[in-house]
């Protein structure tokens, strides 16, 4: 910690509202990640290899600062923080590196891990980067109302659940676009790649439902039970989540009983079958799909617009990042509720 003092007297000023000293992170095993080249005002790029990582950072400078973390392929890491003039505080959190570092079929994106800083006025006093030794991992499997979208204006709750979890946590988001139960199985990108990271005690959340429209029940269900057992199978923690619902409303203000609480053409009630399943096989379960409706409705049809991108691209089913980090929200109570993560490692307020 003394060279990491050291490192900050030295430190230049980047920006009138921004200061950073640099760091470097090395391979696993390597020495302490404390260096001197790696970031600019806005941006730090570590060359690390795939893993998990520790990040600590510094946060504030001379006058006021506000600053938001944010990393990869827009993964929210760290909520914006306040820090008055001439005042300094320490965040942390873990990070998944991996290759490719947004969703399993798109762009491999930049190798090792880059973090982007906003905020009103960000300010970046120090930062170290460790390989995470003893982190737990949370699995999101999903698709594109889960997974880390790679272009505004669309988000992913997936993408905005890592700025709720403190440093010891890191959210390994395998949702992808456009998959269904069948689909996500019979891809070696997706449910094989996932099998195979998962270890004893990783909790592995699974929604997987607005792109089963022509799944018949007993496939759907046969589908979660495969997905459900090949977790236990690696000692890891299976935890079903029912769908968010779609903006679909009907005109006396509640939601559609079909299209926005998806059931699909075939009459497949996908969040029933779920819960169904849930029960049977005494699998935790996260009833996103009761806790959205209730949110939707108690919005309204103008205020739930927000949530959703449909003033942007007249879309009821992908949310915005406002929408992506309520829900997000909801999930995270749902964590702590279920003890899910361990005892305070989740940011609540």
């Amino acid at each position: 910690m003394r060279r990491l003092a050291l490192a900050v007297s030295a430190a230049l000023t980047l920006t009138a509202v921004c200061t950073a000293v640099p760091a470097t992170a090395q391979a696993h095993g390597g020495p302490s990640p404390l260096g001197i080249a790696n970031c600019t005002a806005t941006a730090c790029h570590f060359d690390v290899p795939p893993g998990t990582y520790d990040v600590r950072l510094v946060l504030g400078g001379d006058t006021a600062s506000s600053t938001a973390v944010t990393g990869e392929t827009r993964r929210a890491l760290l909520p914006e923080t306040a820090v008055p003039a001439g005042g300094r505080v320490t965040r942390g959190f873990t990070v998944d590196v991996r290759t490719p570092e947004g969703e399993p079929t798109g762009a491999e994106g930049t190798a090792g891990l880059d973090l982007t800083f906003g905020g009103t006025a960000p300010a970046l006093a120090a930062i170290r980067v460790t390989p995470a030794r003893h982190a737990h991992r949370l699995f999101l499997v999903g698709d594109s109302t889960v997974c880390d979208q790679p272009g505004e204006p669309y988000a992913g709750w997936g993408q905005e659940l890592p700025q709720f979890l403190r440093e010891g946590v890191a959210v390994a988001n395998h949702a992808d676009s456009g998959e269904s139960t069948v689909t996500y199985l019979g891809n070696p990108l997706l449910w094989a790649t996932v099998q195979a990271r998962v270890r004893p005690g990783d909790p592995v959340l699974i929604q997987l439902a607005h792109n089963d429209k022509t799944t018949d029940e007993v496939t759907y269900r046969a589908n979660l039970e495969t997905l459900v057992a090949g977790v236990r199978e690696k000692g890891g923690r299976p935890v079903l989540v029912t769908p968010i619902v779609r903006r679909w409303f009907n005109a006396d203000g509640t939601l559609d009983n079909g299209t926005a609480l998806l059931v699909n053409g075939l009459g497949v009630d996908h969040p029933a079958v779920i819960r169904s399943v849930a029960a049977d096989r005494d699998v935790p379960l996260i009833d996103l799909t009761a806790r959205t409706k209730a949110l939707v409705e108690s919005l309204g049809v103008e205020g739930s617009k927000a949530l959703y991108l449909y003033n942007e691209k007249r879309d009821n089913t992908h949310t915005s990042v406002h929408g992506a980090t309520v829900y997000a929200e909801l999930v995270r109570d749902e964590l702590v509720t279920r003890h899910l993560v361990p005892k305070g490692t989740v940011r609540v307020g």
